[in-house]
């Protein structure tokens, strides 16, 4: 039969493939034939260093067992090291303080107590008694510090505390920066308010939003919402009563202005009345417009907390964390050979600069025999939604994303985080990888990707506090896929026409980078990129050079050949 799609199913794999308009040809028979041969051909090539390193596993055990033991965050990839071990685990995130210690209500003690948690993290220990108080607060934290519990109990308890009912409309808002991070919250909450009588409610970009006018109709006590989704139904939804609002919570405040609410968050405050009203808002960095924008929302004198700031490390302790240097044509030969040894026994989350690069490398790997879910934002909600709780609730496997998964968004037991495509600056690297190693007792490990000209990014990252070691991973031990590669991208259509845009969305993702001074796109060696997604002659692309997401300048195109 003749294939019709990109993607060849894995085996044991359930995922439904997307169809692509069919190819009239001739010869289709025969190109299945070759394009198979061609997968088979690559698995031979990993499964010829499989064996390799597997014996070098056995001499090694026999040779010293003591050794086998230590931890080592590159052993998944290659089995000798020269990287340190692990920090001991920071255990002041925890604290001895109880949640039944505070003065709370039953039903929220027993949905904390159904949720398992006793004991507080440090932001909520210090966070909660504040804001049951009814002060305003600003708040820093790392990610995975527990601050969701530290918003939403305050914002229950003082819905509990007023009696509100759905006739009352919304006493609570929750703003946040993306989807994910709103059904995350939503989750949450749902489950705190399990003993609760009040209403929960979440209004997000891409349902339906008939649906969600409706419920506010009915009457929502607390709202999860993002910027966008929550203005238009403040500026057009009937029945939608918000003059009882007695809380408003801003999560990952800087998040959501970096990515352009700016606008919408100036209206939406000025919109929602103010007196009586508590605001509390949580941004991992304090930012010129983060700081603007507590003028504007917190009227009162807020309480400042942060709880990092006498911590040495920004990221948390658990995180191990590394790089590796390597040239753009052996970057995806590493990543394959990673992939590949891993894929049946830990939960991975590599990430990518653009939608395209995310698109690209989901279809290849799926079609060579490498299961991967993929997040972006070119995706419809439903099947964002979807992937997310799928990867959420997976044992193992590998997620492909953009950055959209980067921030506040809780995905149990991710064992590595692979940085793929650099990050933009050393906050973007840090909400990345924290995205493993999450709570209090979370492990894990991070490998970041930089070629030799990237190398000028380790001096913002050492300013930032981020510890790293650099591993090495000898070329013996890398499979050399590439002529196979190269075969498959040119005997397909429609993975070349994948390649084609992710090849060109790579190079116009680089050329809008903050740091120019450490990313110069004109700098690289664009025969070697190629080949990183599967070109022997790199196509003619274009891009505009200067673009940039959040500051807007005199673009002019430039094209590469």
């Amino acid at each position: 039969m003749a294939r019709t799609a990109v993607k060849r199913k894995s085996k044991g794999e359930s995922q439904s493939t997307s169809k692509k308009p069919k190819v009239s040809t001739t010869n289709n028979s025969a190109e299945d034939s070759d394009t198979d041969k061609v997968v088979e051909k690559i698995d031979q090539e990993y499964s010829d260093v499989e064996k390799l390193l597997e014996k070098e596993n056995n001499i090694k055990a026999s040779k010293d067992t003591k050794d086998s033991k230590v931890g080592n965050a590159a052993a998944e990839v290659k089995n000798e090291s020269s990287v340190t071990k692990p920090e001991k685990h920071d255990n002041d995130a925890v604290t001895t303080e109880k949640f039944s210690d505070l003065k709370m209500s039953e039903p929220t003690l027993q949905g904390i107590k159904d949720m398992g948690f006793t004991t507080m993290t440090e932001v909520q220990s210090k966070t909660i008694p504040v804001l049951l108080t009814g002060k305003d607060v600003l708040g820093a934290a790392k990610t995975g510090s527990g601050k969701t519990l530290a918003f939403l109990i305050p914002a229950i308890e003082l819905l509990y505390s007023l009696k509100f009912k759905p006739r009352n409309g919304t006493g609570a808002i929750v703003i946040t920066p993306t989807r994910e991070l709103a059904l995350q919250i939503f989750g949450v909450a749902r489950e705190l308010m399990a003993h609760h009588s009040q209403t929960l409610g979440i209004v997000i970009g891409g349902a339906n939003r008939r649906q969600e006018a409706e419920k506010l109709a009915k009457g929502v006590n607390l709202l999860i919402a993002t910027p966008g989704r929550l203005l238009d139904h403040l500026q057009n939804t009937r029945g939608f009563v918000f003059k009882n609002l007695r809380t408003l919570i801003f999560d990952e405040a800087d998040r959501i202005l970096e990515i352009g609410f700016e606008d919408e968050i100036r209206q939406i405050v000025k919109i929602l009345p103010n007196e009586d009203r508590q605001t509390m808002l949580f941004s991992a960095t304090q930012t010129t417009k983060v700081e603007d924008l507590a003028r504007a929302a917190l009227k009162k004198a807020p309480v400042y907390i942060n709880v990092s700031e006498r911590k040495e490390a920004a990221t948390v302790s658990g995180l191990e964390q590394g790089y590796v240097v390597c040239e753009s044509d052996q970057r995806f030969l590493l990543l394959f050979s990673f992939l590949k040894r891993n894929m049946r026994k830990k939960k991975i989350i590599v990430f990518f600069s653009s939608c395209n690069c995310v698109k690209y490398f989901a279809e290849l790997l799926n079609y060579i025999d490498i299961p991967a879910l993929s997040l972006h934002g070119k995706q419809k909600q439903q099947k964002r939604t979807n992937t997310f709780f799928e990867f959420c609730n997976a044992k193992r496997g590998i997620l492909l994303s953009t950055d959209v998964a980067a921030r506040g968004l809780d995905i149990p037991d991710v064992d590595w985080i692979i940085q793929y495509d650099p990050p933009d600056d050393p906050r973007d690297y840090i909400h990345r990888v924290g995205r493993t190693a999450r709570g209090t007792k979370g492990k894990g490990k991070s490998l970041m990707f930089l070629i030799p000209q990237e190398l000028g990014f380790l001096r913002y990252l050492k300013a930032a506090k981020v510890p790293l070691n650099e591993y090495e991973f000898p070329p013996s031990k890398i499979a050399n896929i590439q002529s196979q590669l190269e075969k498959l991208i040119k005997n397909n259509y429609w993975l070349h026409q994948a390649a084609k845009d992710g090849y060109r969305a790579y190079l116009q993702a680089y050329a809008s980078h903050h740091l120019k001074t450490v990313y110069k796109v004109d700098k690289l060696d664009l025969v070697k990129v190629g080949r990183s997604f599967g070109f022997s002659v790199p196509p003619k692309v274009n891009i505009t050079i200067g673009s940039s997401t959040s500051k807007p300048k005199s673009h002019k195109r430039k094209r590469y050949n």
